[in-house]
């Protein structure tokens, strides 16, 4: 039997190894509701997005996503500007509560974080110069490429390195953010980028690159989710209900015609598949 001091021990030790897991186990959404704040990972240097505006402020598609979860959970948005190749890092090391930065849904993404079904559908364009003699995403084949280091694009290239581009003389280099790669392709350090339609659309209009041209759609369906952390389920929960709001309230549509413009509006669902 135990005696007195043995109990008090042990009752001691269960309840500390109780509130350690209960502290633990606390849902991000239960832990931004009591800090009253949502830090949100958002890419600030990919109009229309995610872009700083002349008086330094976020803006974009993906910081009134930000804001519009914040307020419906009753609490201050904050945006922590986010490279794209530190999205899943920043999550993970908890320096965020969730990932709002165009962040497309792969399987070997949804091994460290866990995603939503998705809340943006971009089409992709193949941006090059004027110069280059490119018209079409398989006129990359022999060029010089690159990507973000990380990003859904430097994915699709290296498969296509590995396969039928192998041996065609082609090469890539991978750069730390959006804005590196605009100015490595401007310098003419690379030939060829993949970017969302809409992105390239805003570049247009601004005049900033005057010798960017488009040359055709890649194939690729750029559908992305916001992420949260692994082991989560309150939370992603919670997520998965606000993205389903914002479609069936008209939210969606609203943001997708004033970022993106006024063309159509991409399906968030792929024909025969229920995410």
């Amino acid at each position: 039997m135990f005696n007195k001091t043995t109990k008090s021990v042990l009752f001691i030790a269960l309840s500390s190894l109780f509130y350690l897991h209960a502290a633990q186990a606390e849902s991000t959404l239960d832990a931004v509701i009591k800090a009253k704040k949502l830090r949100c990972a958002v890419v600030l240097d990919s109009p229309p997005s995610g872009f700083l505006t002349p008086d330094n402020k976020p803006d974009g598609y993906d910081v009134a996503y930000c804001d519009d979860m914040a307020k419906s959970l009753g609490v201050t948005p904050e945006i922590v500007q986010t490279p794209a190749s530190d999205r899943i890092p920043a999550l993970v090391s908890k320096r965020v509560d969730i990932v709002v930065g165009s962040t497309t849904i792969t399987p070997e993404r949804a091994m460290t974080v866990a995603f939503t079904q998705p809340y943006v559908n971009y089409t992709i364009t193949v941006m090059t110069r004027k110069d280059t003699g490119i018209k079409t995403y398989d006129d990359l084949k022999g060029k010089k490429l690159g990507a973000v280091t990380g990003s859904t694009f430097e994915q699709l290239f290296n498969k296509e390195l590995q396969g039928r581009w192998k041996d065609t003389g082609i090469t890539y280099t991978g750069y730390g953010s959006d804005a590196e790669v605009f100015m490595a392709l401007q310098q003419g350090k690379i030939d060829g980028i993949l970017q969302a339609s809409s992105v390239y659309n805003t570049l247009e209009k601004s005049g900033q690159f005057p010798t960017f041209t488009a040359a055709g759609l890649a194939p690729l369906s750029d559908m992305d989710g916001l992420a949260v952390r692994r082991g989560d389920p309150e939370f992603l929960n919670w997520a998965r209900v606000f993205v389903w709001h914002q479609v069936v309230s008209g939210r969606y549509a609203e943001l997708y015609k004033k970022y993106m413009g006024d063309g159509p509006l991409p399906s968030l669902t792929m024909a025969g598949v229920d995410f």
